[in-house]
């Protein structure tokens, strides 16, 4: 804002729920010229004298008059019609009425010069059916902002003409572009000397508004909302200066119309709500799980920089995915920031689909969940590849947000030579089947025996997972009116028999532990416990 103006002319756009038939402005516009500054400055100096000047204070207090007399305000509807003076004066004579639209404009003119009740001067509108193309709203637009210079970027683009500013009816059916309907209304002025109303040089555009039919309303300029007026300077050799204002009108809804209107809304959400239902139904006996792992997605710890993971999903018995959809993939490569640690965040969504259908009822048995696998490398300038580490996660079984850190470890051979050929050639060994990490699927053992194979732990990877699952449990019991008989309803649902299934397998893991911890004991110390205890069953 300069000088108590207000410079930022520039569209604002509402979002209304109401119907915009009720879309009410108040237009003012007011007459600034020096002359009529300069005789109100004298004016005032007149009345602090006595007796000095009766003929030029009743000059100047005409001239007076006639710039107050230059103010206009008007309250305009949503397409309310407002003629000017030109076209009252054009419609006035039928015989220049040729549309039906021009015959109603020359039956209302008749009837408003009979009754002497015009409402305006000046300000007039032109709507949404009148004759005003896009060229007249350009060529008589005066609130035109200040014209920036272009940056580098922006020229660059009008060279390469990547950004289409002015597209065709054919460039938009071509390229299938969104063109809702929209309604416009220009909110006209009539600037014109006093007595010399009627020339459509004078006439110039106020006010802009369109509206479509999803309630997007958009203004140009935006209200002044207890901001400084609108600066209006008019052209040709005589330039005066307007100012405007415009306030929103609109009455505010009344509170048992505003009651009856949410009730309707919330009909409305229901039945919407019940045509979904109808849509997915309810005759379906399987899970459906949605995991979708998003950007958090980061490794650290490593020995080597430039990370890359090969991942897959394993899915058990009685699990299946969608077909043709993949269940594995590979990040790009990624160097590491430093932040607090070495961190390589891949910023990698991907996401499954799975489903759990169980072919006979009568196990009891808790179902597996999918595990996912990975494997952890490393890339170099010389394109040299070294594994890095190997993990699994398990997916979680309960729906909703999970950030998950998963600790990772690589085979070890041992001797120098091993380590000199990772660090000069690249490579490292590798295991034959991924799945090793955990127990594999074609094991049919009851103990997985890894004596002798060394491995090295390294660095870890955080997952953040978001788990969407559907099943029937989910469904009201009074709705369905069915029994429930699946294992899964059995345990009450998907939230029990999480915390089952997790109870398991952290036993599982304390057990693995302790199974571990036995076998890294010395011999000796084996044997001395072996003998207390045989010395204290004797």
């Amino acid at each position: 804002m300069a000088d108590g103006w207000c410079t930022d002319t520039g569209e604002s756009v509402y979002r209304s729920r109401d119907a915009v038939k009720n879309l009410r402005i108040r237009v003012r516009i007011q007459r600034v010229t020096s002359t009529a500054a300069l005789s109100q400055h004298l004016h005032q100096q007149v009345l602090s004298q006595q007796d000095r000047g009766v003929i030029e204070l009743d000059t100047f207090s005409s001239q007076t008059q006639a710039a107050t007399s230059d103010a206009e305000e008007l309250v305009v509807g949503w397409q309310e019609k407002f003629f000017s003076q030109y076209e009252v004066d054009l419609y006035q004579t039928e015989s220049n009425c040729q549309t039906p639209l021009e015959r109603q404009y020359h039956t209302e003119i008749m009837a408003m010069e009979r009754s002497k009740r015009r409402q305006n001067q000046r300000i007039f509108t032109y709507t949404d059916f009148d004759r005003f193309s896009k060229w007249e709203e350009q060529a008589q637009s005066l609130l035109i902002p200040a014209q920036s210079t272009p940056t580098f970027l922006a020229e660059l683009n009008l060279e390469s003409r990547l950004i289409t500013w002015e597209p065709s009816e054919e460039f938009i059916k071509n390229s299938h572009i969104i063109n809702t309907p929209v309604q416009t209304m220009h909110i006209m002025g009539d600037l014109g000397p006093s007595g010399k109303l009627g020339l459509k040089e004078n006439e110039y555009i106020l006010c802009t508004i369109k509206a479509d039919g999803n309630g997007v309303i958009t203004i140009k300029p935006d209200f002044n909302n207890n901001r400084g007026a609108y600066r209006l300077e008019t052209q040709g050799e005589k330039r005066e200066v307007w100012r405007l204002y415009l306030e929103n009108a609109s009455s505010d809804i009344h509170a048992e119309e505003k009651e009856r209107e949410q009730r309707m809304y919330r009909d409305l959400y229901t039945r919407h709500k019940d045509y979904l239902n109808s849509l997915v139904g309810q005759d379906f006996e399987m899970v459906r799980i949605i995991i979708l792992i998003q950007t958090h997605f980061s490794a650290q710890g490593y020995e080597y920089d430039n990370l890359y993971v090969h991942f897959f999903l394993d899915l058990p018995n009685n699990w299946s995915s969608v077909p043709f959809h993949g269940l594995s993939g590979v990040t790009q490569t990624c160097r590491t920031s430093s932040v607090g640690k070495d961190v390589a965040f891949f910023s990698y969504p991907f996401s499954f689909e799975t489903f759990f259908h169980k072919e006979d009822e009568s196990d009891g048995s808790l179902p597996q969940w999918p595990v996912l696998y990975f494997k952890v490398l490393s890339l170099d300038f010389w394109q040299r590849y070294r594994t890095e580490g190997y993990g699994f996660l398990v997916i979680p079984s309960t729906p909703g947000y999970h950030r998950m850190t998963c600790r990772t470890w690589r085979p070890l051979q041992s001797g120098t030579v091993a380590e000199l050929r990772r660090f000069f050639i690249g490579g490292a060994p590798e295991l034959e089947d991924i799945s090793y990490v955990r127990v594999p699927g074609t094991f049919k053992g009851k103990r997985l025996s890894r004596f002798g194979f060394r491995t090295q732990t390294t660095g870890s990877v955080t997952f953040t997972l978001n788990c969407i699952q559907h099943a029937r449990a989910f469904i009201d019991a009074s709705t369905l009116k069915k029994r429930r008989q699946t294992v899964l309803d059995q345990l009450g649902g998907h939230s029990q028999q999480g915390s089952v299934y997790n109870v398991l397998e952290a036993f599982q893991r304390a057990r693995n532990r302790m199974q571990e911890a036995r076998e890294t004991l010395p011999r000796d110390l084996i044997n001395t416990s072996a003998q207390l205890n045989s010395e204290s069953s004797a």
